[in-house]
């Protein structure tokens, strides 16, 4: 072995590891994120990390001051579990976990000064029947005429009755003060984390500003201008437009549109993409000749439906023409323009989905599938059917009311096969349209999904639904996707894929 060569080959094996850990590291990071845009998820993370510190927080304060007593933690725990795992649910007021915690105290102080007038001083660790049933009493008479019902209220009332050194009195402050503490903390990761939660985790929410459209097939019009309503729903949003041709189209007849129809275009970028998948780019400004007849030609299609666009829109468009594999030229397009979302038509071969659809679906770029049935251009009542919660539901109902706008109605729907399924599919559809704004409803169905589907879709402009992209393959194979499943349905189709 050369010695000369040894650092060199340690750099290059340890510089290759070093980009290993990071690929390991970002793809652990993306799934991570995706994994806690599931509110469940998110909860259950929540009161594993922060009902501890809490607790921590008041067993120091407890070990500082001598007058606090470690049955004060039993109640504290199991309310702030109620608290956070269920933010919105029937006990999730920090008014009433107050309120139920310190009357609770209340009533078993009361019952131990009852047990003392009657019975007189009794032992520490002694405690009378008839005042365990009268703080049980007292708490649930109190609770319920207060509306401040809260299963730990009933635990204060009893440790009230046992609280060792501690004076009964001093144990109700310290319920009271500590109490606050919890209730505060809750108010603020209510308020400032869990209620705007889709602003720092849903990745489908803050991004897919700029949409790429492969200008393909019939619909690719329609297509365009649905892809140009997501992106005005955004400040930052801009539309590409894609036109692909193979490596041997030529159109000799073909003449450059003058320069006064592309005067208040954007730049248009022809390129051409190798058999390595690898793209060169180059720009032309608007009324430029790009020297290739079939180009000019392309770009004079596109041009058209820009014009459009911008008019009816107000959306910067953006129009690429380029030459080679479509998927290749498609992916390249996309990372050459920084676009995050690609809206394709929807397309079939022999009654399957077609390659350069699937190629895109599973991709590195979210995807949406349009299949277009009719001439509106306008989107108003929307049905977005999901199957589980997480990063693709999420990207769907977002979607749905950047179409529906102010004045549209976007029904987010789920069918279950027995009826015990329908408390938690309410609460999972619950969780997943809190953070949506617009006019939403919520539908629980007890059917079969394509039932529904052919039974309601007359009543929408638009189904979205999503690409079952994280099934397995036996799974696909032995139940095909939904949207492989409609085929006559009265209304547009919309199928999501969330990129990897």
């Amino acid at each position: 072995m050369d010695i000369r060569h040894l650092p060199a080959r340690v750099v290059a094996r340890v510089s290759e590891l070093y980009t290993r850990i990071r690929r390991v590291e970002r793809r652990e990071a993306v799934a991570f994120g995706r994994w806690i845009e599931n509110t469940n998820n998110l909860l259950h993370l929540t009161v594993l990390l922060v009902i501890p510190l809490l607790i921590a927080g008041v067993t120091f304060v407890s070990n500082a001051v001598t007058t606090l007593s470690f049955l004060l933690f039993p109640p504290l725990a199991s309310g702030s579990y109620t608290l956070f795992s269920d933010p919105e649910g029937q006990y999730a007021s920090p008014v009433k976990f107050i309120l139920a915690l310190t009357a609770g105290a209340l009533c078993g102080l009361v019952a131990y000064g009852f047990s003392t007038w009657v019975y007189g001083p009794t032992g520490t660790t002694i405690v009378h029947p008839s005042s365990a049933a009268l703080a049980i009493f007292l708490a649930g008479a109190a609770t319920w005429a207060l509306d401040i019902e809260a299963p730990s209220a009933f635990s204060t009332a009893l440790l009230t009755l046992v609280t060792g050194d501690v004076n009964p009195e001093e144990y109700v402050a310290s319920i009271f003060f500590a109490s606050v503490v919890i209730a505060v903390v809750f108010t603020v990761w209510r308020e400032e984390f869990y209620e705007r939660r889709a602003e720092y985790l849903y990745g489908t929410v803050s991004g897919d500003d700029h949409v790429l459209v492969p200008m393909r097939g019939e619909t690719a019009n329609r297509t365009a201008f649905f892809a140009a309503k997501l992106a005005a729903a955004h400040e930052a949003g801009k539309v590409v437009l894609l036109d692909v041709l193979s490596p041997d189209q030529t159109t000799e007849t073909a003449e450059p549109p003058a320069s006064d129809e592309r005067a208040d275009s954007e730049d248009v970028v022809v390129s051409s993409v190798d058999e390595s998948d690898s793209a060169v780019v180059e720009s032309k400004s608007a009324g430029d000749s790009t020297g290739d007849p079939a180009a000019d030609a392309a770009v004079e299609r596109l041009e058209s439906c820009a014009h459009d666009i911008r008019t009816r829109l107000g959306v910067p468009v953006e129009v690429v023409v380029a030459r080679g594999d479509p998927l290749a030229a498609t992916v390249e397009a996309a990372a050459n323009t920084n676009s995050d979302l690609v809206v394709t038509p929807y397309e079939e071969d022999r009654g399957l989905l077609s390659d350069y659809v699937r190629g895109l679906f599973g991709g590195e770029y979210d995807t949406v599938a349009f299949r277009s049935v009719s001439e509106s251009y306008r989107w108003r009542r929307i049905l977005v059917l999901v199957a589980r919660p997480g990063d693709a539901a999420h990207g769907m109902i977002d979607f749905a009311t950047r179409l529906a706008g102010k004045t549209g109605s976007v029904s987010v729907t789920t069918c279950i096969g027995a009826e015990v399924e329908r408390r938690p599919a309410e609460t999972k559809l619950a969780n997943l349209v809190e953070t949506a704004e617009g006019n939403i409803e919520t539908r629980v169905a007890r059917t079969e999904v394509t039932k529904f589907i052919d039974s309601n879709a007359g009543a929408y402009d638009l189904v979205v639904l999503g690409s079952s992209g994280e099934r397995s393959a036996a799974s696909r194979f032995i139940a095909p996707p939904t949207f492989e499943r409609i085929r006559e349905i009265d209304c547009d189709v919309a199928v999501f894929d969330r990129g990897n």
